[in-house]
């Protein structure tokens, strides 16, 4: 992609007034954005509102970033830049380092304020805190908000005032504390006298951004984002909740993950949609199911917490004693729980799923972490980099925090956690309709052999699926044995 060039004088003389940059990056929205909310009130009737978004090679180029991926995010920018329009102002398109890019942009068109929406990986942080000194030295008023939670992570401490540790008190903390009201959408953006005086450059395309991508994805964007949240608020999805979310062959969770990972939904409006439906409720096993979801919203926010207070998660596990564990990392092991062809069909199923569709559900992330790191023994953090290459919904902090939790490297109070996939496939895919779903080479087995964890071995040949490639019983007491060499030594 080209960059932005320098404006003349004249574009100058056309935009000079008090013009406002929203610095688009997690936030793929017009509906609930404090940073646009405030560029509106910020110039009033009289100044601009211009939006932009940078694509940062180092990002797009970092080995883990696929194409799905892109994809989603292009299809979400698309209806970004369609609202803006729309609203009667334009959504930028840059290419390039973003300190630099935006520092170059808010010259070039001699932007008064920068507005953005704040970020808690590290990575994130060290970008704004060195933009918004860029910007500064420039003249440029620089103003950031919290978002991507309900409460910033430096909100919410222990009576010691420490960050939290452990994710029960946390909610208890966080659950208390009064949440923000959503932000309504502009009715319009102030325009532009003479835009075709900006050097406008187009969305790319996904080849232009030297992508592919092979799977058929979910509807990206805004719209499709407040269509899923308001189907699942105000149907009876958040109701049954509590009694459908670990049934992967039901569709009992909201799927808003990747609308999440992106912003094409914002977070309070999320909130006050189950406030709403916890008003109406009629019983308790209904009220469950909404409280059962806005503590998984607070595992979301708690995560974040403990990513933005303790940065070294994103690089290494939390607990000393796993930080030296003696993995296998056995390379076939791992190249075969990837394809999905372990001989175990919920893991297989689940993998298979995920290369498939860019999306895993909850329960079988849990199984298949702990397959990896239990079973294969193999380090889990080659499991985090397979996951956010291939979730659309990919996002460090859960990522991150989910694989530590599996592995029995993180801040669970209760560590040493080892699923078995058997006993995991007869409880929450009783029928098998899961496993079949995705392995279609299973028809004609008996429901116990498929969920049994140890298929015939003449089945397995005559349908061209794998024997087991660990027993899991042996496994689970080697895992426990170096683990328990670990926390001694």
């Amino acid at each position: 992609m080209p960059q932005i060039a320098s404006n003349s004088g004249k574009n100058r003389e056309i935009l000079s007034g008090q013009i406002a940059l929203v610095w688009h990056r997690r936030d793929l929205r017009i509906d609930d954005n404090p940073a646009l909310s405030e560029a509106v009130k910020q110039v009033g009737d009289r100044g601009i509102v211009i939006g932009v978004f940078i694509f940062d090679p180092d990002i797009l180029d970092d080995g883990v970033t696929e194409g799905s991926k892109v994809d989603f995010m292009l299809g979400c920018l698309r209806e970004l830049q369609a609202n803006y329009r729309r609203l009667g102002s334009e959504l930028l398109f840059m290419y390039g380092q973003p300190v630099r890019s935006i520092r170059e942009l808010a010259k070039a068109i001699n932007a008064s304020h920068v507005f953005f929406n704040q970020d808690v990986e590290p990575l994130a942080i060290k970008r704004d805190r060195e933009a918004s000194q860029a910007l500064q030295e420039i003249g440029v008023k620089v103003k950031s908000f919290v978002d991507i939670g309900l409460i910033a992570p430096e909100a919410i401490a222990t009576q010691a005032g420490e960050p939290y540790k452990v994710y029960t008190p946390f909610w208890r903390n966080w659950q208390s504390k009064p949440k923000p009201q959503p932000l309504d959408a502009p009715q319009k953006l102030t325009g532009l006298a003479s835009y075709a005086s900006l050097p406008v450059i187009p969305l790319p395309s996904l080849r232009e951004l030297k992508f592919i991508n092979d799977i058929t994805l979910p509807e990206s964007g805004e719209s499709a984002a407040l269509a899923l949240l308001e189907a699942f608020c105000d149907g009876n999805g958040i109701l049954r909740y509590q009694t459908e979310r670990d049934f992967p062959a039901h569709a009992g969770t909201s799927t808003l993950s990747p609308h999440l990972r992106f912003g094409t939904v914002g977070i309070r409006r999320v909130w006050e949609k189950a406030i709403v439906a916890q008003q109406l409720v009629r019983s308790d096993e209904d009220l469950a199911g909404i409280t059962i979801w806005q503590q998984e919203l607070a595992w979301r926010e708690f995560y974040q917490h403990v990513l933005f207070h303790f940065p070294a998660l994103a690089t290494g596990a939390y607990r000393p004693q796993m930080q030296s564990f003696p993995w296998d990392d056995d390379p076939e092991k791992f190249e075969a729980w990837c394809a999905g062809l372990t001989g175990y069909p919920i893991v297989d199923a689940a993998m298979r799923q995920l290369n498939q569709t860019g999306w895993m559900h909850n329960r079988c992330r849990m199984i298949v972490a702990s397959f990896l790191t239990k079973d294969l023994i193999i380090n889990w953090q080659l499991g985090e980099r397979y996951f956010m290459q291939k979730l659309l919904d990919g996002d460090l902090a859960a990522n991150n925090g989910g694989w530590q939790w599996s592995a029995s490297s993180g801040m669970d109070p209760k560590p040493l956690r080892i699923f078995n996939p058997a006993s995991q496939a007869r409880k929450y895919d009783p029928e098998g309709e899961y496993i079949l779903r995705w392995l279609p080479e299973l028809q004609g087995l008996t429901i116990a052999e498929l969920l049994s964890g140890n298929i015939p071995p003449h089945q397995c040949q005559r349908r061209d699926y794998p024997l087991p490639i660990v027993d899991h019983n042996i496994q689970q007491q080697k895992f426990k044995r170096l683990y328990q060499d670990c926390k001694i030594n």
